[in-house]
């Protein structure tokens, strides 16, 4: 796991194909400019990702703080990441509040 979001400077727009051990489909390039495109290959990157140089070229910190709410990953590895940096875990307590928010009407 990267020590900190800073560290994480991998590409935020194009296409980027990942390696064969991060991802084994048939589609092997990500459009970064299409969100589900985006958040599908994190998710597949931050589940894969055995090695920390692999994080450090695919991810990019601030991206991921963005996209981190609608991210769906495995409980342990949300937990992992949310403990070693309360930014995220900060980030996915944002948009629970704002959707809640959102759901119950201005009296």
């Amino acid at each position: 796991m990267a020590g900190t979001l800073g560290e994480l400077r991998g590409p935020t727009t194009g296409l980027v194909a990942l390696p064969l051990r991060l991802w084994w489909g048939p589609q092997r390039a990500f459009d970064l400019s299409e969100p589900t495109m985006l958040t599908w290959m994190y998710e597949n990157v931050l589940r894969e990702a055995i090695r920390v140089d692999e994080l450090r070229t695919y991810l990019d910190g601030a991206t991921l703080a963005r996209v981190w709410p609608d991210l769906n990953l495995p409980r342990a590895v949300r937990a992992a990441w949310e403990t070693r940096h309360p930014r995220l875990r900060l980030a996915a307590a944002r948009r629970a509040a704002d959707r809640l928010a959102e759901a119950v009407p201005a009296s």
